[in-house]
């Protein structure tokens, strides 16, 4: 695929404004606006469509395809590393395609489409005392689809796992006009869903004739391919978000195909819709701000912190404080820092205040026997 020329592109204008319900924008304006993200990147797209349902989407790929145009999923813009740029037709979801389909509280699933702002789903969810666990800085505009495009993690992470972690499966749309379900649920039901445990979704989808099991297929003779190395060659770490997750192709992962999209940033498809995992949301909380003298000592201590099982986690160094107060930004909320040039914020939560409020005091007691023992300071509960 290469960059279309203008005739083209005013061709495929055409097309798409008698093919769908939704806006066609190819004019220089939306174009410009479209052309970056939160990064410093700058591509200029082909054109904008922002399809009012899922079948305007459909129709959209199915026009790019005919035209040989490439295409790219948006959703909020909040990319820092230009995932949100390109030379392509630019589908953006947050207008239109961005619905909570349904909640189910008992099973703690909720379906979304790709445009759904993640603050409405935790929004709809507290309804119910649950949460969708991920949660990025920009979690008031940030979308279920981007998140899911960067395999997204965030403070309360710690406590839920990355959107890889939280995603049972999805249904996806590849260029070529396929469109099918991925993922648990998708004809294969594993007892209590634990990974490795009853039928391979890749072996039970790459019989057929259809164009997912070829896709099956070709899932089936890389993971074969690679079956010795990924194990060997992919860090066991909690917050691997870059590449592909081949990792869970493999059977002892639960051989989710869901699970290995996650993270693939639109390379491989587009998301229609998804089948999220929700987590209980605890009533109470408590924020403990831990100081170091720098931020190397803080994050030596990240290991036994997370020991003592909070709900949330982040950690920073002088330099943003230092920009803070260049900048005269929050000076009250700065004063309430502990003593130190490097910081942990540790939440925990609790279905009591006492609950929440004694997890954070046992770690203050353990934390007092370290060799370099931190400044505390607890900050006031916070209710939620």
């Amino acid at each position: 695929m290469v960059a279309l020329a203008s005739d083209q592109a005013h061709a495929l204008a055409r097309r798409l404004r008698e093919r769908i319900s939704g806006e066609v924008r190819f004019d220089a304006g939306a174009r410009a606006l479209y052309a970056t993200d939160a990064s410093n990147y700058r591509e200029v797209p082909i054109g904008v469509v922002v399809p009012r349902d899922l079948d305007d989407v459909v129709a959209t790929v199915a026009a790019c395809r005919e035209f040989d145009a490439p295409v790219l999923s948006r959703g909020g813009g909040t990319s820092l590393a230009g995932q949100c740029c390109n030379t392509a037709v630019v589908i953006d979801y947050s207008k239109w395609c961005n619905r909570i389909v349904e909640i189910d509280p008992r099973a703690r699933t909720a379906l979304v489409e790709p445009g759904c702002v993640l603050d409405q789903l935790r929004d709809a969810a507290a309804e119910h005392g649950l949460t969708f666990g991920p949660d990025p800085s920009t979690h008031a505009h940030n979308t279920l689809g981007g998140m899911i495009g960067n395999n997204s993690c965030g403070v309360h992470s710690v406590m839920a796992g990355r959107t890889a972690d939280n995603v049972i499966a999805m249904e996806v749309l590849t260029y070529d006009g396929a469109r099918f379900w991925v993922g648990d649920g998708n004809g294969v039901e594993r007892p209590d869903g634990a990974a490795g445990d009853g039928p391979d979704e890749i072996d039970t989808h790459a019989g057929g004739e259809d164009a997912k099991a070829a896709i099956y297929r070709g899932l089936k003779a890389l993971r074969e391919r690679y079956a010795e190395l990924i194990p060997e060659r992919y860090p066991d770490i909690p917050r691997r978000v870059s590449g592909y997750n081949l990792d869970e192709l493999l059977p002892a992962c639960g051989a989710n195909v869901a699970r290995a999209l996650v993270g693939s940033e639109g390379t491989c498809v587009v998301v229609l819709r998804a089948r999220l995992r929700l987590v209980p949301r605890p009533p109470c909380r408590t924020l403990l701000m831990l100081g170091y003298a720098d931020v190397c000592g803080a994050a030596a201590h990240v290991p036994e912190v997370l020991d003592a099982g909070p709900v949330g986690l982040e950690g920073f160094d002088d330099n943003l404080i230092r920009f803070m107060r260049d900048k005269h930004m929050h000076p009250d909320a700065i004063a309430r820092l502990p003593d130190g040039d490097g910081w942990l914020m540790v939440e925990f939560g609790g279905d009591t205040q006492d609950q929440a409020s004694a997890s954070a005091g046992r770690l203050m007691e353990r934390l007092r026997d370290c060799a370099s023992t931190p400044s505390t300071r607890p900050s006031d509960v916070r209710r939620s």
